[in-house]
């Protein structure tokens, strides 16, 4: 007994000591944020539940506003009266669905060097504000442009997607940076849950409840808002608890901070290794010469065949919507709100079950590429079903939908997850950043291109239900396959090359 008692005390001394030792070592400067992080993580070893907490709730506040109003927008666009016919509702659902991609697309380097100059948390304070802003704005729109110009500012200056990942990387320790990642990537789950269950039973509620809100209420005027109210104000408590969150972002000379003089640099040390951002005052560590990414062909063949799976998942999600919700006598299946948000609720949750369980077996066995082949391959005959589950009606109908709407999100989500991981394994680690910041911005342009495309091809698709070659959404889903048969063929060499060496 007392020499077990001995050796507890010395293991507590020992504890003590190296404490100490990190608390002086010299590398910390004195004010700078990021030094105080990373002191807490020396010093801190255990299971960052609280920090990666905190990087899902940001990310969940910014991904609700993505998915909320697909349930919704087909009625939206309908009671603007922008739309002259019936048929041509999907087109502008899609301009409006666009809008938020382009503002992305256009302004995601930019965002990246304001993060890695002023801080990540300047730019998670102002991206989850403009959400209280443009989503509430959003909800309140009274025409088809107000609309659209509110998503796209959305867009704009909502900046944080690239940021965060960098942040969820910087607030952990080495070891537990792949926990801090997921916490993103589950949160966009949570969203895919969550968000359209908001929108679909949400939207018009005093048509829905008007128990509780009156036919002369503000929702009345307003049958979109609820859902963007309960949306924003989630994002302005979040928003406040930002200000307490702490930065990341070294304010002293780094290496990695002297090399970042400009946009593209600066996009290179989101998701760098901490021990690139250390260096002694004596011995500076010496800067090597960075691979031109353009010129790394195993990293922008990954990025332009992950680029063509979005713009089809993107174009999908838009037309899903419009095609459930349109009437039956022009192929849909005239569904309401609340149905839609069901069906896309369910597929979310078999989704993040799917992610978060079986998908790292499955990619383990088949690796990404094969499993990108495959689940391309399965999609294609499963996608023209959609056409013959219309015809279906009552729980058949329910049944056989929402089991093609899980299995299709399910393929959609592995196939660019697999990706991914082609992309971040192209580059050594020290250049992650960039990489995923050229993907994010080129992806960003695909699907901006997906709803305003597939809203068009839906609107020209339904003015045509007699035709002799591929009739109403026939036509639809043969465009859909035509790109996801182009990515799988796009996943064969000498187009895809793999890189196996880092």
């Amino acid at each position: 007994m007392t020499t077990m008692a001995e050796g507890d005390s010395n293991l507590r001394e020992q504890e003590y000591a190296e404490t100490q030792t990190l608390l002086q070592k010299d590398y910390y400067v004195e004010g700078c944020p990021g030094c105080k992080v990373d002191r807490r993580k020396d010093i801190h070893r255990g299971l960052p539940i609280k920090e990666v907490l905190i990087v899902w709730i940001i990310v969940l506040s910014t991904a609700l506003t993505i998915s909320s109003l697909f349930p919704f927008i087909y009625f939206m666009i309908r009671d603007f009266g922008i739309a002259k016919r019936e048929e041509d509702i999907g087109y502008y659902a899609g301009f409006v669905g666009s809008s938020y991609m382009l503002g992305r697309a256009l302004t995601s380097v930019i965002w990246g060097a304001i993060a890695d100059r002023y801080g990540r948390k300047l730019v998670i304070i102002v991206g989850c504000a403009a959400v209280v802003v443009f989503n509430t704005l959003f909800g309140l729109s009274v025409n088809f442009w107000m609309a659209l110009v509110s998503r796209f500012l959305l867009g704009c200056l909502n900046g944080l997607l690239g940021p965060i990942k960098a942040y969820a990387c910087e607030l952990v320790r080495d070891e537990y940076q792949a926990l801090g990642l997921s916490a993103v990537s589950t949160a966009w789950g949570t969203g895919l849950i969550v968000g359209p269950a908001l929108g679909g039973y949400l939207a018009q509620p005093a048509d829905k409840f008007p128990g509780i809100f009156a036919s002369d209420s503000l929702f009345a005027r307003f049958p979109y808002f609820l859902p963007c109210l309960i949306t924003s104000i989630f994002a302005a408590i979040v928003s406040l608890a930002c200000f307490w969150i702490p930065e990341t972002l070294h304010l002293h000379p780094t290496t990695n901070q002297l090399s970042a003089q400009n946009s593209y640099d600066t996009l290179e040390v989101t998701i760098q290794g901490f021990d690139d951002a250390i260096e002694t005052k004596d011995q500076p560590r010496k800067s090597s010469p960075k691979e031109n990414l353009l010129k790394n062909w195993p990293l922008m063949s990954s990025i332009v065949v992950y680029c063509i799976f979005s713009l089809h998942d993107m174009a999908y999600t838009e037309i899903f919507s419009l095609w459930a919700e349109s009437p039956r006598r022009l192929g849909g299946l005239s569904y309401t709100t609340e149905d839609v948000g069901t069906v896309l609720s369910i597929s979310g949750v078999g989704l993040l079950v799917f992610q978060s369980s079986l998908y790292p077996l499955v990619e383990r066995i088949f690796g990404p590429v094969a499993l990108c082949r495959i689940f391309g391959i399965i999609s294609i005959p499963l996608l023209t079903s959609y056409h013959y589950i219309a015809k279906l009606n009552g729980i058949a109908l329910s049944i056989v939908l929402n089991c093609a709407s899980l299995l299709k999100n399910v393929l959609s989500i592995s196939i660019v997850t697999g990706l991914f991981i082609l992309q971040n394994r192209a580059v050594d680690q020290d250049q992650r950043g960039a990489a995923n910041g050229i993907a994010m911005t080129l992806m960003s342009l695909f699907k901006a291109i997906g709803p305003a495309g597939g809203g068009t091809i839906f609107s020209w698709a339904q003015t045509r239900q007699e035709a002799s070659f591929l009739p109403g959404d026939l036509m639809v889903f043969f465009v859909l396959n035509i790109i996801e048969a182009i990515g799988v063929l796009m996943t064969f060499k000498p187009f895809l090359v793999e890189r196996y060496d880092r």
